[in-house]
Order: structure tokens, then C-alpha cells, then sequence
């Protein structure tokens, strides 16, 4: 009861904001609707001055006038969810906080700023997003909210999702999918959009969301990592398997919701490439990449499915033993679940989303061909080697293998949040800058 008391509160001050904001919106077109520009004749030369900046012709510009802010003033707003895939290779993740370029959120932002959908910053946007994808992952389904501009005359947070909305309605709106896509990066895409409620977030009104890694099958038992993966189901303590982030989150508890390995359909030389498929409440920082890590040990025959139950038990293991994480390419945000939205595209932005995308289909294609021809054409002198070093080699992965459980681990929670206690009491000339990490 407590939460949702909080939550209730969030909500009217959020409301009580929304209507402050409205009413200075209203003030300002008014003042702007009065306006008159003087026009003077400026001394030695005869242009015309125009609110003091001149044109390329000798008159001087209204910069706000010019930028399209004062007519995107007299614009009404509305509430909505966007839905969009990106394709993560080329970006240092979603978000745009990690000071470097380019991400996912930057691109869109420019896009929502040069078709003047957006005015005001985020916080006065409302915006939300559901997840924050590390660098190199890619989505199919990622969903973000914010008040955008919008055809009706009146500004508005629905209090409705869009499969109780009328078809006048959304006919008559803006097309949110065309016109972002006009001006989006080849690999990012708007997908849908959905009128929501105000009290709606991104983040926290998600359901559910479902991760999916591809792999190659190759020599992995596929049996032992499909009964390792069972003993994720339910709610657990996975801060062994994630990055810490002591100074922010205190609650290291998530509900996996189901966990399945599938052949994706796809062959190459009779390996098959295969799907892990998680779907859960929410995940923590890295916690996909390293679950799937352990998974691929458990795979190679290095580690036994009992693994897990060790690394899930926080008292039998309270630091997290040192392993690297699965790659980030292979790593997609498939979907993203909500209550009640159904994201609409009018019939032409879909024809033309579903053209862009086997476009870009047959250009990765292309690009598959070209090195398949390399590998065909790879001939070179050959010379003659033992038959044995494969084999050695592989026996030497093996007896070099360390058990997770026998190798260094890292901080406890506990250890990591007595040391930020301790630092932040510290006066801030004593801390040294090269132990900063």
C-alpha cells in the first residue's frame, strides 16, 4: 500500500506539472500572437531591422520565428509510445548519458528535433524508455514515451490506448512512422505509435520483456545447458550474474519467467544456428550476457549444470567469481509487453518499413556472399603439420580451464557499499584520482 501511495503521489504532482506547463504555454502564443515586429531603417546602408538580426538580404531575422518555435507553440501535444527497432553494431548503446557518439537516443532525438515533433527538454517531454541496451545490442521492439506534437486542436494525455481509439482519430493525426523514418538512419526504425495515459512510463509500466541470443550450435550439448537454464526459472538473486552497480540498485532479486533454447531455422555447413530465449519482469546490468557466458561453459562440457545453483545461492557465493561475458552483437531486445497498447502504422508506413527492411535484408546478403566467395577462393600452399596439434590444442583449453567457483572473485554488495560509505565521508582532496575506477 505504501508504493502505491507513492505512486499515487508521483502521479498528481506529475498531473499538478502538466497543468502549470499548459497554462505557460498558453501565455507565451498569446504574447506571441500580439507581437508586432518594428521595422526601422538601419543607419548607413538602408536595410530593414527586424527584431535586431539581419537576413541575408540586408533584413534581420526573428531567430525564434525562423527555428519554427513559435508556431510549434501554437501546436497541441499528446502523450504517445513509440515503438522501433535499431540495429545496434554501430552504436555505444541506447542511451545518450555515456558522453559518446553516436547511440541509439541521439539519433532519435535529432530526428524528433528536425521534424519539430519535440519542444523542451526531456523532463518537460514526460520521456521515459523501457531499456537501456548496452553497446552493440540491437532491438526489434524497444518502446519509449514522451509528448510529442500532434494534429488535434486540444493537447492531451489519453486516457486510452490505442485499440479503444477511433479510426477518424488516428487518420487524422500525424503519421508519427513516416515522417521519423523519413529522417532516421538506415538502422533505426519506427515501428508503431500508441496514445497512452499520462500516468504511463516506459520503464516501470512494462510487463515483461523478452531477450533473444543467437548462437552457433557447433560441438555445445545443447541437453546440458537446456537443463542448466531450468534452474533460472522463478525469482532469484542474480548478482552474480551481472555488473554491480552498488551505488544505485540495492535489490539484485529477478523473476525469469520462462528460458528456452530453439533452432532459429537458419544452416550453415550442417551447424545450426540456435536461439536462447529469455523472457522476465526485468534484468539487470549485463545479466543477460552473463547468464549465457555460464551457459556456454556449461555447453563445452567445463562447467556441470550445478553450477548455477551454486552462483544463485548469494550466501554459498557472495562475491562473483571473475568471467568474461558472451559478446554483445548476437544480443537482441525482441519485444517489450504493456497492458493494453497496440501500436498503430497507417497501411503506407508499413508498406514502406517493410520495404526498407528487406532492403537492408538483401544489402547484409550481399555482404554474406562476398566473404562466402573469400572462403571459397582462400586457397594457399598448405604445409604439412602434425594431426595431433588440434588435438592437443583442445586438451590444453580443457586442463587450462579454471571451475568458476575456484577463481578470483570480485567485491561482495556488501564490500562495494561499505567502500562508496567510507569514500563518501572522505574529504574530497584526499581521494586520489588515479585509484578512481
Amino acid at each position: 500500500m505504501d508504493l502505491v501511495a507513492i505512486l499515487q503521489s508521483q502521479l498528481e504532482t506529475l498531473r499538478s506539472r502538466i497543468k502549470e506547463l499548459e497554462s505557460e504555454n498558453a501565455k507565451l502564443s498569446a504574447q506571441t500572437s500580439n507581437c508586432r515586429c518594428q521595422e526601422t531603417k538601419e543607419k548607413g546602408n538602408g536595410s530593414l531591422v527586424k527584431n535586431g538580426v539581419l537576413d541575408g538580404h540586408g533584413k534581420k531575422k526573428n531567430k525564434l520565428r525562423d527555428l519554427g518555435y513559435g508556431a510549434m507553440m501554437h501546436h497541441s501535444k499528446r502523450y504517445v509510445a513509440l515503438k522501433f527497432m535499431y540495429f545496434g553494431a554501430r552504436f555505444y548503446g541506447f542511451a545518450s548519458e555515456a558522453q559518446m557518439d553516436p547511440t541509439v537516443e541521439g539519433e532519435l532525438f535529432k530526428a524528433l528535433e528536425r521534424t519539430r515533433l519535440i519542444f523542451g527538454d526531456k523532463k518537460e517531454l514526460q520521456y521515459s524508455r523501457c531499456g537501456r541496451t548496452d553497446k552493440g545490442v540491437s532491438s526489434v521492439g524497444q518502446v519509449i514515451a514522451l509528448f510529442i506534437r500532434s494534429n488535434h486542436r486540444e493537447s492531451r494525455g489519453d486516457n486510452k490506448y490505442s485499440e479503444e481509439i477511433s479510426i477518424e482519430e488516428s487518420c487524422g493525426e500525424i503519421d508519427y512512422v513516416r515522417v521519423l523514418n523519413r529522417v532516421l538512419p538506415n538502422d533505426i526504425r519506427i515501428m508503431g505509435w500508441s496514445p497512452i495515459p499520462v500516468g504511463f512510463s516506459a520503464r516501470f509500466s512494462c510487463l515483461s520483456r523478452v531477450y533473444k541470443y543467437f548462437f552457433w550450435q557447433g560441438n555445445l550439448n545443447i541437453t546440458a545447458m537446456e537443463t542448466a537454464a531450468e534452474k533460472f526459472l522463478g525469482e532469484h538473486d542474480f548478482r552474480n550474474f551481472c555488473k554491480m552497480d552498488a551505488g544505485n540498485v540495492h535489490n539484485y532479486r529477478r523473476h525469469i519467467i520462462s528460458f528456452e533454447i530453439l533452432p532459429f531455422g537458419e544452416s550453415y555447413k550442417a551447424d545450426q544456428l540456435m536461439i536462447m530465449k529469455i523472457k522476465g519482469s526485468a534484468f539487470l546490468w549485463h545479466q543477460i550476457r552473463c547468464m549465457v557466458a555460464v551457459l556456454f561453459l556449461i555447453g563445452q562440457g567445463l562447467e556441470s549444470p550445478n553450477v548455477i545453483d551454486a552462483l544463485l545461492d548469494i550466501e554459498r557465493t557472495p562475491r562473483k567469481p571473475q568471467f568474461p561475458m558472451a559478446p554483445e552483437i548476437p544480443l537482441v531486445l525482441q519485444s517489450c509487453e504493456f497492458e493494453g497498447l497496440k501500436f498503430i502504422c497507417s497501411s503506407d508506413s508499413k508498406q514502406a518499413l517493410n520495404e526498407h527492411l528487406e532492403r537492408e535484408c538483401r544489402i547484409y546478403e550481399l555482404q554474406s556472399a562476398i566473404f562466402h566467395e573469400a572462403l571459397l577462393n582462400s586457397s594457399c600452399v598448405e604445409i604439412v603439420s602434425d594431426n595431433n596439434i588440434s588435438s592437443d590444442r583442445t586438451k590444453k583449453k580443457e586442463a587450462s580451464h579454471i571451475p568458476l567457483l575456484s577463481r578470483p572473485t570480485e567485491p561482495s554488495y556488501e564490500e562495494r557499499r561499505k567502500k562508496l560509505d567510507a569514500g563518501a565521508g572522505m574529504p574530497r582532496q584526499k581521494v586520489n584520482p588515479g585509484e578512481m575506477k
